[in-house]
């Protein structure tokens, strides 16, 4: 199929909305951005985790450990080497004897198990030396040239201890125990983009192999990975002569543990466009898998079945327990439902006995709203999957400039029809109704990172969160009263303060997918389904389970191959892995 055709057909729908039967189609911001629907959206094709993974296994990267001077203690340095092909990077590890006194898994912490630099390579030993020096020090610290990313992990005591005391003893671990929580270290940070000094992103070139947003982080995540099997092995056979190597199906179970708070909340507010393009390119995939014209016996039919059989037997081995989210047993049990019809039309070509023109359209149509939103929404992902080509097409296009233009000939009476025609869903929140305004953003003074917290109790702090619905409906109130031909310029003149949210409303507009459609100071915004939506949706985390609604764990590359697998060429449908059983 001609998937530019797709593209265009998926642009056109967005823009007139719409079609007869099952014709598929971009679904509404109206639908999409509500937190509540934010946080059921699954990992699919262009989450960031599987389109790093999909490239380096399309391109065999290879990954070599060039050093290796760490003791018995976990003390000391490594050094990795990653061949893209087009161009090396170098991962250098600086690893650390845990201790308890300074641990913490954020930002005041003052020790870490391990920390990192992904820097382009190949580096100098000042490099290495210089990394080693300034790291540790981290918002003091200040990196090498070239350096993208600053990364630094810690373990899961437990996990890693059981792993390292069963090697030694000359067995594998126990698969139960490493199921509880999947990972040996978990990411504690992955700063860039100017952070420390970093390279900005922004300044990369349009052939680097690291250009798409968050694919440098999410290489320190899979080498985080990589360097805690390593470890775990060299602690075991420093133990034991006779000790076992982990087994390559245990490394693949295995991924890296991440933890996310209220920080993601921001992240979504600063990145408007990158949200945006994202959410478009996940829709404008799945239409294009709606739209293939699959029959009976259709090799993509085949792989959707099998691609179901992965993500039910993944939910049903699910350990973990979630407090508000769905359970994976009821998560599963409506997969397998999918499947059973998913069956019916690989083995008539017919959905509920009607022959359509759009099969998986019609069968998305017979779904939504019959099954959980979210196993919806893992369906809707894993269709991503049959148009892999279209999805890496869509990925290029995420790298976007996240500046803010105005324009200051525009009058304001067309400014005050893109309020209404693109902000409706601002204007239908009672602002003014009980617990509307019970919030407020801010720092924390002694754990550094974002809080909210109720606005009576925090006092008078500096609101970090962004107030779009109040912005919005103000600025409209502003502009009603001055006649619609004055000018931008002239507004702003007179009233500068409303300069961003004029710039912000001006830059976005045409883009339906930028802000969640909500108050995020009442008490009615519940923002974990933010987090969740970056780190399942948008990062392609698996196994989020929330904490006190705020916070996220989770685990990132669960079932990815390892390196050398990599370089072999992998299945690149890895993920959902099952238990290994030995």
């Amino acid at each position: 199929m001609d998937f530019a055709d797709v593209e265009e057909a998926a642009a056109a729908q967005a823009q007139d909305g719409a079609a007869a039967g099952h014709e598929p189609r971009i679904r509404s911001a109206d639908l999409l951005m509500t937190p509540a629907r934010m946080g059921v959206m699954q990992a699919s094709r262009l989450s960031v985790s599987r389109l790093l993974m999909a490239k380096a296994i399309r391109e065999r990267w290879t990954i070599e450990l060039v050093r290796w001077q760490i003791d018995d203690r976990a003390r000391g340095t490594a050094l990795y080497r990653i061949d893209t092909g087009a161009m090396p990077f170098d991962f250098i590890v600086h690893s650390f004897e845990p201790k308890m006194e300074g641990r913490a898994g954020r930002i005041i912490g003052r020790a870490w198990d391990m920390m990192a630099a992904l820097v382009e390579g190949p580096v100098s030993e000042r490099d290495i030396r210089i990394t080693g020096q300034e790291i540790p020090k981290l918002y003091a610290g200040r990196a090498t040239p070239g350096t993208l990313i600053w990364a630094r992990s810690n373990r899961s005591a437990r996990v890693f201890n059981h792993t390292v005391e069963s090697l030694a003893q000359g067995r594998q671990p126990d698969v139960p125990t490493l199921a509880d929580v999947c990972y040996l270290m978990r990411n504690t940070g992955l700063d860039g983009n100017g952070t420390f000094g970093t390279r900005s992103f922004r300044a990369l070139e349009s052939t680097h192999p690291l250009r798409r947003p968050l694919d440098a982080q999410m290489l320190c995540a899979y080498m985080m990975r990589v360097f805690s099997v390593d470890l775990v092995n060299h602690l075991a056979r420093c133990a034991s002569p006779a000790a076992a190597r982990l087994a390559p199906e245990i490394e693949r179970f295995l991924g890296v543990g991440n933890a996310s708070a209220l920080g993601l909340i921001l992240y979504v507010n600063n990145h408007p466009k990158l949200v945006h393009h994202w959410v478009q390119a996940r829709e404008r995939a799945i239409v294009g898998a709606r739209r293939l014209r699959v029959a009976a016996g259709d090799a993509k039919l085949a792989l959707l079945l099998k691609l179901l059989d992965k993500a039910i037997a993944f939910r049903r081995e699910d350990r973990m327990d979630y407090e508000q989210f769905t359970a994976s047993a009821d998560i599963a049990a409506d997969l397998a439902s999918i499947r059973t019809q998913v069956r019916a039309l690989h083995d008539t070509g017919a959905v509920r006995g009607k022959v359509e023109r759009y099969p998986l359209s019609a069968l998305c149509d017979v779904l939504d709203g019959t099954v959980h939103e979210e196993a919806y929404e893992t369906f809707l992902g894993l269709l991503t999957e049959l148009v892999p080509e279209l999805c890496d097409r869509l990925a290029e296009g995420l790298a976007v400039d996240e500046e803010y233009a105005t324009d200051p000939s525009m009058s304001i009476g067309h400014l005050r029809d893109l309020l209404h025609a693109e902000y409706g869903w601002a204007f239908d929140i009672d602002l003014e109704a009980e617990g509307a305004s019970k919030f407020v953003w801010y720092k924390s003074a002694t754990a550094e990172e974002p809080r909210r917290g109720p606005r009576a109790e925090a006092g008078e702090v500096f609101n970090l969160g962004l107030d779009l619905p109040r912005l919005v409906v103000g600025l409209e109130r502003e502009i009603a009263q001055r006649p619609p031909a004055t000018s931008v310029a002239r507004f702003l003149l007179e009233k500068p303060e409303y300069r961003f949210i004029v710039s912000r409303v001006q830059t976005l507009s045409g883009m339906a997918f930028h802000s969640p459609h909500a108050n995020i100071m009442g008490e009615q915004f519940v923002p974990c389904e933010i987090t969740r939506f970056i780190n399942i949706g948008i990062h392609g985390i698996d196994k989020t389970r929330d904490y006190l609604q705020r916070n996220l764990r989770g685990v990132i590359y669960q079932g990815a191959p390892t390196a050398a697998e990599i370089a072999a060429g992998a299945d690149p449908h890895w993920f959902y892995p099952q238990e290994p059983v030995l």
